[in-house]
């Protein structure tokens, strides 16, 4: 199965304690919520998403996955590809998402301290492993956008690549939940050094954004706020 054949839009949602909440630059506390996870999910498969990103907030500040009814709920209602990070440690655990009907697993911090768990996932489920870079400062940070890996993004996702990635989620942490816009020059440096879709995330605040990250050469874009705020509706997006 090819993911992204053409270009896509695909909603985030972003759940903490059992509801969907947006960040700004992914600092707790400053989170906006927008009800029910399940809801959220519906609604914009009926406005025409081709896939989801649920992301586990908790899991990804602590590390145990605290929303985990709320994924299988998600599941069970939509039969569209979900795409499911936070908080996924090993391979075990990403394996039995798999399993449970999760299309993508998102590793993080895990993959950056542990870059075999990439290899042994994708082997039980061949392009099944998206692997998140989060870009500060043009360096890779990991926990919680807290600690630098003095890591490039475009090397690092070329490295993964080699490793057996299906995908790479690109964000850049400086323009996260702003509204502020997006940086071009950052994405298309990730996405000329690797084959494999490369997902763009972070700062989407316009058409315009969406239009600059498919023109920079990003398989899909995710976005949170702007669909949540009503900045743009996501078939408005779709069509740019």
């Amino acid at each position: 199965m090819s993911h992204f054949p053409a270009f896509e839009v695909v909603p985030a949602v972003d759940m903490e304690g059992g509801e969907v909440v947006q960040l700004v630059q992914g600092e707790r506390g400053t989170a906006t919520r927008y009800g029910d996870p399940v809801e959220a999910a519906q609604r914009w498969v009926d406005e025409g998403a081709q896939t989801l990103h649920l992301v586990d907030l908790d899991g990804a500040f602590d590390g145990e996955r605290a929303n985990a009814a709320a994924v299988d709920a998600i599941l069970d209602a939509v039969d569209v590809p979900v795409q499911l990070g936070g908080g996924i440690r090993t391979a075990a655990d990403a394996i039995d998402l798999l399993d449970r009907g999760v299309d993508r697993v998102i590793l993080g911090t895990a993959a950056v301290e542990t870059p075999e768990i990439v290899a042994e996932i994708s082997e039980a489920h061949p392009d099944s492993v998206m692997v998140s870079l989060d870009a500060k400062d043009g360096e890779v940070v990991v926990s919680g956008w807290t600690e630098g890996t003095g890591l490039d993004p475009a090397e690092a996702a070329g490295r993964y690549e080699e490793l057996g990635a299906g995908a790479i989620l690109f964000t850049d942490v400086d323009v996260e939940g702003q509204l502020e816009g997006v940086n071009r020059g950052s994405v298309e440096r990730v996405t000329e050094a690797v084959d494999i879709p490369v997902v763009a995330s972070g700062g989407v605040a316009s058409l315009d954004d969406v239009r600059t990250l498919r023109e920079a050469g990003a398989a899909a874009v995710v976005v949170g706020t702007a669909l949540y705020e009503g900045t743009f509706t996501l078939a408005e997006a779709q069509s740019v």
